[in-house]
């Protein structure tokens, strides 16, 4: 009961809060337009948070995402506005620079046995850098044209960011659960020892975490840039956070502790229901502060505690 109990609470959650938010602000809420809205503002962190599930599945932290979100954004958009290229070969280069950034990250883990959070946390600080010297720590602007039509297009009513959503996360989904790079992925971050004497080949394994991770991210900072019609430094800053918080809550959903996309989404709606209620509420944004930073401990104590409580039973 307890297992059950862990498995099943993080969802139970996400209905409580639905039907709370539902009885405090009826006319508002559960509205098809605001549903359709609390998706819509789902598609980045969505996509970010699906990507950090690999690396955290091959049992590596990624501090750096956050910062490729505001660099792919800045670039897509330097791109297009100073260099004159077309929307698709800036976006193409953007999501380049973004892959390359992950792929560093993966050669400093894997072979040069660089800390996860060292690593990263010094890439993260250097790309702040370059983000800053890039766009003179001012937002570059972007009249509405093709690249804003990204986030802000629609097929039968369902905006584009939504389905390039799905389209993401489902495919990470059938990577991780279907496919030998997603079982290896899963068995480094389970023993990697054991994966290593198994033939699995870590640092390869590794190396294609941390890329697809950071590509996600690049793809998550061309949508936001597209959105709000600007590459911005502090583009990035509020994913780290809430990304986190999305994929240890989904940690306890159904797998115990384990980290998966499905556990991820869900983690992902919750995050994103409790500031669309709260912000519908007019609560002042210290309170979304503190349920941001509350989201993320309790988020971190419930996949510890699924864990223990999985261990626990199987023990007696």
């Amino acid at each position: 009961m307890l297992v059950l109990s862990g498995r099943y609470g993080t969802p139970a959650v996400l209905v409580l809060l639905l039907i709370g938010f539902t009885a405090a602000s009826p006319q508002a809420f559960m509205t098809g337009q605001n549903l359709l809205n609390i998706l819509n503002q789902s598609a980045t962190l969505a996509i970010v948070a699906g990507g950090l599930t690999l690396p955290l599945v091959a049992g590596k932290f990624d501090l750096s995402f956050a910062a490729v979100v505001s660099l792919s954004g800045i670039l897509a958009v330097g791109f297009l506005e100073r260099s004159g290229l077309p929307w698709f070969a800036a976006v193409l280069l953007a999501l380049a620079a973004a892959s390359i950034i992950g792929l560093v990250n993966g050669l400093l883990v894997a072979y040069l046995r660089i800390n996860p959070i060292v690593a990263t946390l010094g890439t993260s600080t250097m790309l702040l850098g370059v983000n800053y010297a890039y766009s003179n720590g001012t937002p570059i602007t972007l009249a509405p044209g093709p690249f804003t039509d990204i986030a802000r297009a629609s097929v039968l009513g369902i905006p584009a960011p939504i389905i390039l959503t799905a389209i993401v996360l489902g495919g990470l989904w059938v990577a991780l659960n279907f496919t030998l790079l997603g079982h290896h992925m899963q068995a480094v971050g389970t023993n990697q020892v054991a994966a290593r004497m198994a033939g699995v080949r870590v640092a390869r394994i590794t190396v294609i975490a941390f890329a697809i991770c950071a590509l996600c991210a690049g793809l998550a900072g061309v949508v936001l840039a597209a959105r709000i019609g600007s590459g911005q430094v502090t583009a990035g800053d509020g994913y780290l956070l809430n990304a986190f918080a999305a994929v240890f809550l989904g940690a306890s959903v159904l797998r115990d502790g384990d980290f998966h996309i499905l556990g991820t989404v869900v983690g992902v709606l919750i995050v994103t229901v409790t500031f669309n209620g709260l912000s519908l509420l007019g609560a002042q944004s210290y309170v979304q502060f503190l349920f941001q930073g509350g989201i993320l401990v309790a988020a971190t104590a419930l996949s510890s505690t699924s864990r223990g409580m999985l261990l626990a039973s199987v023990r007696h």
